[in-house]
């Protein structure tokens, strides 16, 4: 029996119409002895984990990857803020440039550091352009990068950057307003960058509810992630 890779995974979704849902943890707020808690409070439908953050402590996202490797059945993908987050021990990387930006340092220089972790590992490289969408509050992104996000209403702009990263041989497009954003990315985005690209869209920041995650999977999202709703539910639910 042949198993698909992980970006296989993706583009069956992305043909077939198959909504993809990823939960985004980040390990300087998930610690691995909350993984039980945190496994109870998965959405229905989680088909990814995906394990990053803007700032990281060293080793946290080896020891929550490590935790998480044990009790999950979905792909654990890593969306590392910084090359030192990344680990062997998940299946896959969104390696990321941060195209919204002109910080070198997030177009070219820490992916040049990434190379010596990823050289001789069986962890699935994804090239991914990321795109940081104003989503109505100062994200760790854009302050950890220093740079700005494109408002909402340049459409065209965002379009254009989505098709530059297809143009430049990207494999997956992601459509980012930040964590803790106040607002999605709107679905006119999504439509409008949907009818321009033939690559998977992945749509996060901001959505915290069933009717925003079908608006962004109606609008062309392949997938949706969702990370801010289900940190602060986890914290109500141990009165934090």
């Amino acid at each position: 029996m042949i198993t698909e890779t992980l970006y296989e995974g993706f583009l069956r979704a992305h043909m077939n119409g198959i909504p993809l849902l990823a939960v985004l943890v980040d390990p300087d707020k998930l610690l691995p002895s909350q993984v039980p808690n945190f496994i109870q409070q998965l959405p229905d439908g989680t088909t990814h984990i995906f394990v990053g953050g803007s700032e990281v402590a060293v080793g946290a996202t080896e020891a929550l990857v490590t935790r998480l490797r044990a009790v999950v059945e979905q792909p654990i993908v890593l969306f590392p803020g910084d090359y030192r987050q990344i680990t062997t021990k998940a299946d896959g990387l969104l390696f990321l440039s941060l195209l919204s930006g002109r910080n070198p340092e997030y177009l070219i220089e820490q992916q040049i550091q990434a190379v010596p972790r990823l050289l001789h590992s069986e962890v699935a490289v994804i090239p991914t352009a990321y795109i940081l969408i104003e989503g109505g509050h100062h994200s760790a992104v854009a302050r950890v990068t220093n740079t700005k996000p494109i408002p909402q209403e340049q459409t065209e702009t965002i379009v254009h950057t989505a098709k530059a990263a297809e143009y430049m041989g990207k494999k997956l497009v992601y459509l980012e307003a930040g964590s803790g954003a106040k607002f999605p990315v709107h679905e006119t985005i999504i439509k409008a960058v949907r009818e321009t690209i033939s690559l998977p869209l992945i749509v996060g920041g901001g959505i915290r509810s069933q009717q925003q995650m079908d608006s962004a999977y109606q609008a062309g999202a392949t997938m949706v992630v969702m990370g801010t709703a289900l940190e602060e539910k986890l914290l109500k639910d141990q009165n934090i």
